[in-house]
């Protein structure tokens, strides 16, 4: 009984982020420090990958680099953008361009720095990555990092494209 409990709340936790639920609009900073609004980035009419990671966070950047890898890939057969959005403070994210320059990601940064969205997404812990439809609804959403979970990613957005 015990475990059907446990299990009939993941699926409930799990159907909160996913569905109908909007990807929330809010502000955010470039790392250059212009205020820009999410709205900019998402709902275009493609599928967007959403990770929020930090730069003290190892597995975080382990699965920025997995992704960053096979990103371009993914560009051009599923048309997707990722958007990596920092929850490093103010002090810490003065850190974000070094490390995106030395890493050589090539997707957008955005930092999220009085980190508006745990709140309004409710998520605790990073990295926490979500798939967004073409008009911004959560379809897909996982937390921490293994190696391997790009692709189990990959075969979302797949799925979401109307590709086998």
């Amino acid at each position: 009984m015990k475990n059907l409990l446990i299990a009939c709340l993941s699926v409930i936790m799990m159907t909160a982020f996913t569905g109908d639920k909007m990807f929330p609009r809010v502000n955010v900073k470039t790392t250059d420090g212009k205020t820009v609004s999410i709205s900019d980035y998402i709902a275009k009419g493609k599928p967007t990958v959403v990770s929020f990671w930090a730069t003290w966070c190892s597995p975080c950047k382990r699965e920025l680099d997995a992704i960053g890898e096979i990103y371009p890939d993914w560009q051009e057969e599923y048309g997707v953008d990722l958007l990596a959005i920092s929850i490093d403070d103010a002090r810490a994210s003065a850190k974000i361009p070094g490390m995106v320059a030395t890493k050589g990601w090539d997707f957008t940064i955005l930092v999220d720095t009085p980190q508006k969205f745990g709140q309004e997404l409710g998520f605790q812990t990073i990295p926490q990555t979500f798939l967004l439809d073409g008009e911004g609804k959560i379809v897909y959403t996982h937390n921490g990092y293994s190696p391997g979970d790009e692709f189990e990613l990959e075969d979302k957005i797949k799925a979401l494209v109307g590709k086998k």
